[in-house]
This record gives structure tokens, C-alpha cells and sequence, in this order.
């Protein structure tokens, strides 16, 4: 239905819903506000990787400088020779400073050598890795030679990508993942629902700059910062290209590399799809009246090659731009967690199709936003195809969800009882929610539809919308349209609007003058001298009528009750998609649920010190001259069995190692009626014993017995218990 030429902007009814601009940008300032807040507060990131031991091992005492200093990890990790530090207790390196690969089968080794001589006194351990999937982890312990001592050595501030470099890096990744659902969500919501979208602005927009210009801007960001973020974590490293040399070679370097080149390609695609494409289909529109690809309706020679030429475009952009999408998600795949633990054969693809869904279905959801607020009417049909496409959406996330989740999390108490458990519980709740809204928009758009069905007119696809928007004259905040065109905005915005929301529109018959003097037809301004016309009067008169048709086009299209419901709802779709986006981010920072647990179950069936070093610390005195001291006994690593090895130094009051004639340890186990097991210590140096390979058969609280004997007639014998698991 097309307006007289002349009429006035349709009023709503009394009572009728006016949208409210202000409403919508305080919800999405609210969605964005929790996101950061989210972000802002997230830990640093956790990784799989964990270590599993060391050797020497935390706060023992070694009688000598050991030949090396080796680390054990749960899996995989990469490391470089300064990824081991050794610090005296001066806080001098004494390392050798070249990383010794250990690793056989599956045992994860990593080492490096130290230097003979070594004076006593405490030693700092300090390392840093990056782990399969990507994300830093850190850490430091200490060791003594001879004696414990003060030490001076410098320990790390803060964790492996903590800090301002942490932070940074986190909102990096998650404009990544925006950028990359605006990106290829908002060309699959053109391609696949709605390809007069192709001519609108905000959707242009949307897709390049939301989407192409900050995915590029963020894979730059994420490249430069990830040195810094896995090694020193100065921002001041940022610019050091031997950082950057450093991460090119690493599997992120790799990924964000080739995301990069990836996205040479995705610009000529959205070059194609927002130019070529575009025109084709305003060529094929213009000569078939609109018609979309694929209509039967004959319309001429022209009509058929230009629509012809339409197909083959789609098809060539639906192929290549699925092939963009692919590689870029894999970009993520291949380098976080999927590429890691359980099964990640199958992981990798699940989490491909994953990302995937995310981007049509999200993204999608922000293309049809912009286009309901920032562009002319959608069709009913648009809505409909979008409907049913972001619903094939959520059963795909679904199942990949729920195949993730498991392989990620594995058992209840994992799921209630682990960082990653509780933040997947959440992104799940924000899901389902997202859900309930996707429904209340379903019931909308079925709404529309309906009226559609009783006589409107309103049912047309996607390429037969009106010529205003076939060509791209739509107005759009900021940019006026030309005054020649100014009345087909509002005659495809009427068009595309149900006869009830032209009800109201005053009669402009004889009897009802148009109410507005600007659109009432006029001689064109000309001076009083010349008669010529006035191009400057000519100019304002043209932009006014301009604001009035972007302003009549924009109540005839509030008027409209169902979309009216229809845009809140989805705008709420929007602000909840936003947080999503962000728990998503979080969680692929954060140490999975099935690593940690499995962490927290070993070390619930072990006590803290199980299969550490057992370090005693007894005084004794014999009676006699000189006859008191100190005894350090340390046994490593304190476990049932054999393999272990047991230290002994005596020092007088002053802290000086002291000499005896006699010193005996032993090992009882009453409750199993074992022993007294003997030791046979040797005696290594002044005040030093040290026995190897010692057996205790079984565990259980052990009674370890010391005699100490500094005269022929003073002696002494003192016990403590040892648990041995």
C-alpha cells in the first residue's frame, strides 16, 4: 500500500508504544558494563599444565651441589633456556642457562644444568612455560645446599599473565571472538536471510567495521602483547621485536598469523559482498520488479542473466565465506583447549562447529538489531528465514555444548566444585536465557507472519523489498537522502507496514490540506532580480524535506506494534549475547574442571605431605661436654617402599656443623610389627651422613628413632613420627 502523494506522518493511536532510544542504549551500556566488570575481575589464566615435581624437591637439603636441577609436568609445555632460572642466595643466576630436554614417552621433563662447587646456603627455582593450549603458568621454589640460609633472590610479583598485560590481553580475545561473530554472522544473516540487507548502512557497518576492522585490530593486539603476556609482563616489551621473533614461531604465533591472513581474504569478501553483489541484486530487482534468486516468475532475457549472475555470486560467497569462517574458527581450535586433553581428534571439529554456531547465531542476532533500529522495515519473510536459522543454531550448540562439557568438566562434584564447573553453569543459565528471549521473538515474528497471511502484502523475500532500499537510499542517522529520492524511503516503509498502521493517517482530500507546508509543491525559490532559482534556499528547502521524510518513515515504521515487540525483544537478545560472549572468553582462560578435580581427588588421597620430604628438625643432649645439638634429618621424597633417601646433619648450638663418634637412625612400625629397621648411614663429611635406596615396606605412621653418642659414656636416643604414605 502506497501513501497519496502529500500525506501527512501517520500518529499512532492513544496508548499506542513509542520505542524509546534511550532505553536501548542504557541496556546495552549495561550488558557492556557487566562484560568488563566480568573481564576486570577474572583471574589470571589457569592453563592444563601443572607441575608434578621436581628434583631436588621443595625445602630440602642437599649435602652437595646437585649436577642439575630438573622439573616435572602433568603435560606438555613449551620452554626456552631462560625458562629456568636457578638464583643463589645472593640473587645471582648460576644456572648454565641452556634448557635440557627430558622428555621420554609420556613423562614431561624439563632441566638445567648447574655449575660444581656450589657454596651452601638457599637456592631459588624460578620457571615459567606456556602450556598446550596456549595460556602461561609459572611458578618457584627453593632448595638448600649444606644449611638453609637467608636468601636475597628476587621472587615474581605476579603470575603468569597477571597483571596490566593479563587484563589487556583478556579484552584483546574478546574482541577477537566479537569481531569475529559480527564478521562472518552478520554476512551469513545477509547471504542466507535477508540479502537486501546488503544495502543497508548500519549492516554494512556492522559487519566491516564491527566486525572485519576489529577482529584485524585485535589479532594485531593479541600478536604484539603476547610476548609480554608469556614472558616478562612489561608492557615495556611490547615494542621489542626480538619478543615478537619469539612468539612467530610458538602454535599462537602460528594461529595468529595465519588468522591474519585469513583476513586478507575475508576483505575482499565483504569487498565483493557489500559491492558486486549488491549491485547485481539491485540490477536483478529493478528489472524483475524485485524478485528474489531463484523465482519462477519470468522476467526477460535481462531479468534472467542478471538473476543468473545473482546465483552464482551467492554461491561463490556462501562457499568461500564458509571456507574464511572455517579457517579463522580454526584459528582458535587448533591452539586453546581443544587442541589438548581428551580426545581432541573429535574435539577440534565439535569445537569448529561450535564457533560456528555462535557466530550465525549471534551475530546474526546483532545484523537483524541494527536493521530493525538503523535501517528501512525488515521483511516479515527476513525475520522468518533468521528465525529458523539461529533455531539450527541453538540445537548445534547444544550438542557441541554438551559434548565440551563433558570432555571439560566429566562428573558432577567437577562441575559444582571447579572455577571452570561454576562459570560453565553460568554461561549455560545466560543461554537459556538467551533462549527464552529467542522464543519471545519467535512469538513476534509468528505474529507478523499471521497478519501477513490475511491480504497485506507484506510476504515478499528478501529481494523484493521496495526500490528505496533495493537501491540504498535509506536514510540513516547522520546522512540525509538525496532530495529526488525522498519519497521512496516512505513508500517502501508504507509498503512493508500492514494496513492498521495506516489507519490513523490524516485525509489529505480536498477537504484536509496537507498539513505539512514543506511537502506542499511549490515554485522553486528564485531572486527577485534574475529570476533564476536560489540554489541556496534550494539547498535548505531540500535538506528539510529530507529530515521530514526520515522522520515520517521512522513513526510509519514505530506504528507497527509487532515490530515494535519484536525490536525490544531482540535488543534484550543482544545485551544478554553480550555476556555470553564475555563467560566464553573467561572459560577459555580458565583451567578445565576435569584437570583440576582430578588434582583435588589425588591430593585428597594423599596427605599435603605425602610423597614429599619429610623434614624432622630434633634437639638433643647428651649430658655431657658439648654434648648438645641439633639434628636435621631429611628423608626424600618419604614414600612407601624403596627409592627413598635419608640426610642427617648435626650442629651444634652456634649453627656449626658438629662431629660425634655414633649416630644411628631407625624406623619402627607398631601397629604392623615391624621393625626396628636399621639404616646404614655413611658419613660424608663433617657433621654429614646420608643413606640411599632406604626401604619402608609399607605406609603408615612410622617412629623414627636418633642416637646420638659424643662420649664414650654420653649418649642419647629421641623419637619422632613420620608419616609415610
Amino acid at each position: 500500500m502506497t501513501p497519496p502523494t502529500g500525506t501527512a506522518p501517520a500518529r499512532p493511536r492513544a496508548g499506542a508504544a513509542r520505542p524509546r532510544r534511550p532505553v536501548a542504549a542504557r541496556l546495552l551500556a549495561v550488558a557492556v558494563a557487566l562484560c568488563g566488570l566480568l573481564l576486570a575481575t577474572a583471574a589470571p589464566a589457569q592453563a592444563h599444565a601443572v607441575l608434578t615435581g621436581s628434583n631436588p624437591a621443595q625445602g630440602t637439603v642437599v649435602a652437595h651441589a646437585p649436577e642439575q636441577v630438573t622439573l616435572s609436568f602433568s603435560e606438555g609445555v613449551a620452554m626456552g633456556d631462560d625458562s629456568v632460572r636457578v638464583l643463589d642466595p645472593h640473587g645471582t643466576r648460576v644456572d648454565r642457562g641452556k634448557l635440557r630436554d627430558l622428555c621420554s614417552g609420556e613423562t614431561v621433563k624439563y632441566g638445567t644444568g648447574l655449575p660444581p662447587g656450589l657454596p651452601d646456603g638457599t637456592y631459588t627455582v624460578a620457571w615459567q612455560a606456556v602450556s598446550a593450549d596456549s595460556h602461561p603458568v609459572s611458578g618457584a621454589f627453593t632448595f638448600s645446599i649444606g644449611a638453609p640460609s637467608a636468601t636475597k633472590a628476587p621472587l615474581p610479583q605476579q603470575e603468569a599473565g597477571g597483571g596490566p598485560v593479563g587484563a589487556l590481553y583478556g579484552v584483546a580475545r574478546y574482541l577477537a571472538y566479537a569481531g569475529f561473530v559480527l564478521l562472518f554472522g552478520g554476512a551469513a544473516f545477509v547471504l542466507a536471510c535477508r540479502p537486501a540487507a546488503a544495502g543497508v548502512r548500519s549492516v554494512q557497518r556492522l559487519t566491516v567495521h564491527g566486525g572485519w576492522v576489529l577482529l584485524t585490530a585485535a589479532t594485531l593486539a593479541l600478536l604484539l602483547l603476547r610476548g609480554p603476556y608469556t614472558g616478562s609482563g612489561d608492557l615495556a616489551d611490547l615494542t621489542e621485536l626480538d619478543a615478537l621473533r619469539a612468539v612467530l614461531p610458538t602454535k599462537t604465533g602460528i594461529a595468529l598469523t595465519a588468522r591474519l591472513l585469513l583476513l586478507a581474504g575475508a576483505a575482499l569478501f565483504v569487498t565483493l559482498l557489500f559491492g558486486a553483489y549488491e549491485r547485481t541484486r539491485r540490477a536483478a530487482a529493478a528489472d524483475g520488479d524485485g524478485a528474489a534468486p531463484g523465482d519462477a516468475a519470468d522476467r526477460g532475457p535481462q531479468g534472467d542473466a542478471a538473476r543468473a549472475r545473482l546465483r552464482r555470486l551467492t554461491a561463490g560467497l556462501t562457499a568461500g565465506g564458509t571456507l574464511l569462517a572455517l579457517g579463522t574458527a580454526a584459528t582458535w581450535s587448533f591452539a586453546e583447549h581443544a587442541s589438548t586433553g581428551l580426545q581432541p581428534g573429535l574435539a577440534v571439529p565439535v569445537d569448529l562447529l561450535h564457533l560456528l554456531a555462535v557466530a550465525t547465531w549471534l551475530g546474526g542476532l546483532a545484523a537483524l538489531v541494527v536493521s530493525l533500529y538503523w535501517g528501512p522495515p525488515v521483511e516479515r519473510a527476513a525475520v522468518r528465514r533468521f528465525s529458523r536459522l539461529a533455531f539450527a543454531s541453538v540445537l548445534t550448540l547444544v550438542a557441541t555444548g554438551l559434548y565440551q562439557s563433558w570432555r571439560q568438566v566429566g562428573t558432577v562434584p567437577a562441575l559444582t566444585g571447579t572455577a571452570y564447573g561454576q562459570l560453565l553453569m553460568l554461561k549455560a543459565g545466560l543461554v537459556l536465557l538467551l533462549v527464552g528471549l529467542a522464543w519471545i521473538s519467535r512469538r513476534w515474528t509468528a505474529r507478523l507472519t499471521d497478519r501477513a497471511g490475511t491480504g497485506t502484502g507484506d510476504e515478499a523475500g528478501p529481494a523484493e523489498a521496495g526500490p528505496a532500499e533495493a537501491a540504498g537510499t535509506v536514510p540513516v542517522p547522520g546522512q540525509a537522502p538525496a532530495p529526488e529520492r525522498a519519497a521512496a524511503p516512505e513508500r517502501a516503509a508504507a509498503d512493508a507496514l500492514p494496513a492498521p498502521a495506516l489507519r490513523d493517517a490524516p485525509d489529505t482530500g480536498p477537504g484536509n490540506p496537507d498539513p505539512d507546508p514543506v511537502r506542499t509543491t511549490a515554485p522553486t525559490p528564485s531572486t527577485p532580480e534574475t529570476g533564476t532559482p536560489d540554489p541556496v534556499r534550494a539547498a535548505q528547502l531540500a535538506r528539510q524535506r529530507a529530515a521530514l521524510s526520515t522522520a515520517r518513515v521512522k513513526r510509519l515504521r514505530d506504528a507497527d506494534p509487532q515490530r515494535l515487540g519484536l525490536r525490544r525483544s531482540v535488543l534484550a537478545e543482544a545485551g544478554v549475547a553480550v555476556l555470553v560472549l564475555a563467560v566464553t572468553t573467561v572459560l577459555t582462560g580458565t583451567e578445565p574442571a576435569r584437570t583440576e578435580a582430578a588434582l583435588q581427588a589425588a591430593g585428597a588421597e594423599r596427605s599435603p605431605d605425602a610423597n614429599q620430604p619429610q623434614v624432622l628438625t630434633i634437639p638433643f643432649d647428651t649430658g655431657g661436654a658439648h654434648g648438645k645439638g641439633t639434628a636435621r634429618i631429611d628423608l626424600d621424597p618419604g614414600r612407601a617402599g624403596g627409592g627413598n633417601q635419608l640426610r642427617v646433619r648435626l650442629s651444634d648450638p652456634s649453627g656449626a656443623t658438629m662431629d660425634v663418634p655414633e649416630m644411628k637412625v631407625s624406623f619402627t612400625l607398631s601397629a604392623q610389627h615391624l621393625g626396628p629397621l636399621p639404616v646404614t648411614a655413611t658419613h660424608t663429611g663433617k657433621g654429614h651422613w646420608r643413606a640411599d635406596d632406604v626401604q619402608l615396606p609399607v605406609a603408615g605412621r612410622w617412629q623414627l628413632s636418633l642416637l646420638v653418642r659424643t662420649s664414650d659414656i654420653d649418649q642419647v636416643t629421641e623419637t619422632r613420627n613420620v608419616k609415610i604414605d
